[in-house]
């Protein structure tokens, strides 16, 4: 059975943006790691369309962003989507009731499947089907924007915590 994990960089004010402050070189080579051996994702519209840029190949890349590009085309992809009407290579559109084809997902797959961006996961967090959330805590306050919670935060008990790089610290959460 696969395991849901939603992880994202965080501010310290509790939002997520990647304009606003992006991964160390040390960071990425973890997200490096994580999509390599990842089950797969799920995303939602906003979040894939953002993500479809590693799908063509830029030649300004260094060596870890041709390693995550190749990790991210390999992983299967699942998108939540009303608005979009295809989905590029190896991904698909959720159809149907989303409790039931993600408890289906989860029951098929094996490993770990990050739930990316704040809306799938406030929706699968209301469905009660993330099974860890993990928080990259950045030292940088933007005062606003998308939080990391799009909805209530579900009870929580921290499991691990460890610093990666220089600035970031990652809280690793389960649900209680």
């Amino acid at each position: 059975m696969a395991k849901l994990v939603f992880g994202m960089n965080q501010s310290l004010d509790g939002y997520v943006d990647h304009m606003k402050f992006a991964p160390d070189p040390i960071l990425f080579r973890h997200f490096v790691a994580e999509a390599e051996a990842q089950a797969g994702s799920i995303y939602g519209r906003n979040v894939y369309v953002l993500m479809h840029y590693w799908d063509d190949d830029q030649p300004e890349w260094n060596s870890d962003e041709q390693a995550f590009a190749a990790a991210w085309r390999k992983q299967p992809k699942w998108v939540v989507s009303r608005t979009l009407k295809s989905v590029g290579p190896n991904a698909s559109l959720v159809e149907g009731e989303l409790e039931t084809a993600i408890r289906k997902l989860k029951a098929e797959c094996d490993g770990e499947i990050e739930v990316a961006g704040p809306n799938p996961a406030r929706s699968l967090t209301e469905l009660g089907l993330i099974d860890e959330y993990r928080i990259y805590l950045h030292p940088v306050v933007l005062g606003h924007g998308t939080p990391y919670f799009a909805g209530p935060r579900p009870p929580l008990r921290l499991m691990t915590h460890d610093r990666i790089g220089e600035d970031v610290i990652r809280l690793t959460y389960i649900p209680v």
